[in-house]
């Protein structure tokens, strides 16, 4: 994990607030200014983590995103704009951030995660939020995370439903334990509020947040579900499976 980096009176002013939260305190604000975290696609989900990450001050954050801008995307992707409609959507979400705060460093790579560039993303951040909506890859993210020793955040969303998990590597179960494979029959578009994909983003970078500062108690080895229907929130512990084949060897 990320050590201490010294804050510059110019972040001190900006961090004013949070310097104040019982347990984190300047020695949390140099964590966050030395870490970095890696984020696996910036739509909705995505987008709402990194651009909490970058107000709360992480040193480095990578965003990973193929793909161009849609008009459909608009309705949850709040780091875009009209203007950048069939324009790549990670360099759009990039700029956005630097805006928003110039005092970290914002890395764009226009790829999806997959088989072909996963160690090499994972291993040049502390830690991983992944908000991807293919299982195929937040299962790859998963794999890739516990083989490197990198704590994950995942992070997911369905209509008004969202759910996330924290992976400690060898202190928790793993998102494999939760679903070993792929579901059959699951389709990547679903219907979906963005402000379901913010809430779910929020409470991703809060996570993050703790794990990299040290701050309460991450959710390692617990669920969290919520159904914005009816505002009902839930916390369920997750066990190791016995024989994972991703977490087994990382006890």
């Amino acid at each position: 994990m990320a050590t201490r980096k010294p804050l510059t009176d110019a972040e001190r002013a900006v961090y004013e607030w949070q310097l104040g939260v019982p347990g984190f305190g300047e020695e949390g604000q140099e964590r966050l200014k030395a870490a970095s975290v890696l984020v696996s696609r910036v739509g909705g989900i995505g987008g709402a983590v990194a651009h909490q990450l970058a107000a709360a001050g992480v040193g480095r954050i990578v965003l990973a995103h193929a793909g161009n801008l849609r008009p459909d995307d608009l309705n949850r992707q709040t780091l875009m704009s009209h203007a950048g409609i069939g324009q790549p959507r990670v360099g759009q979400a990039a700029g956005r951030l630097r805006e928003h705060n110039p005092h970290i460093t914002v890395e764009a790579v226009a790829e999806n995660v997959g088989e072909g560039n996963a160690a090499r993303l994972v291993g040049g951040v502390d830690l991983v939020v992944s908000c991807a909506p293919l299982f195929r890859e937040r299962l790859l993210m998963n794999r890739e995370a516990v083989r490197q020793g990198k704590p994950l955040v995942d992070c997911a969303m369905y209509e008004l439903e969202g759910q996330l998990t924290t992976v400690l590597p060898g202190r928790s179960p793993c998102l494999a334990c939760l679903c070993p494979e792929e579901p059959a029959g699951w389709n990547r578009r679903f219907p979906v509020f963005g402000a379901v994909a913010g809430a779910v983003g929020c409470l991703g970078a809060m996570e993050a947040i703790k794990v990299l500062a040290g701050l309460g108690e991450p959710l390692a080895g617990k669920l969290l579900t919520f159904d914005l229907r009816d505002m009902t929130f839930r916390r369920a512990a997750i066990r190791r499976r016995a024989g994972c084949a991703v977490c087994g060897a990382a006890r």
